[in-house]
């Protein structure tokens, strides 16, 4: 069972940044796949961003692209989801997830097995 721990959210003004990261727990980055996802209160959980270490996938969600980066670290054996420019409608648990499959297609929820507990990003002035 592979196990993800996501870290760094916290409460921040509309314009403002932060950078979660996601550690992977007795794995190695290499040839896995890491996925970031949100969900806000009464609302279904959205794919974010992913990244595929094992073929170079990238994704960032259309809606966030401009603000939204996903990367890897693979000595820190960490991948980052940095968040500038934050927006009200940013607040979520944002959570980190993987799978022992390495690839992903279209980033959505149902295609990562294993998920972290989540991390709180509130966006309010």
């Amino acid at each position: 069972q592979l196990q993800v721990v996501e870290s760094g959210g916290g409460l921040v003004q509309p314009g403002g940044s932060l950078r979660l990261s996601c550690v992977p727990v007795g794995f190695s980055l290499d040839y896995s796949v890491i996925g970031w996802f949100r969900q806000a209160p009464g609302k279904e959980r959205e794919g974010v961003a992913c990244i595929s270490s094992t073929d170079g996938n990238e994704y960032v969600r259309e809606s966030v692209k401009d603000r939204f980066t996903i990367s890897r670290d693979l000595i820190k054996n960490t991948v980052f989801l940095q968040m500038n420019n934050l927006k009200p409608e940013d607040t979520a648990t944002y959570y980190c997830a993987t799978d022992e499959w390495g690839y992903f297609s279209d980033c959505s929820p149902h295609e990562f097995q294993y998920w972290g507990r989540g991390t709180q990003v509130t966006v309010s002035a």
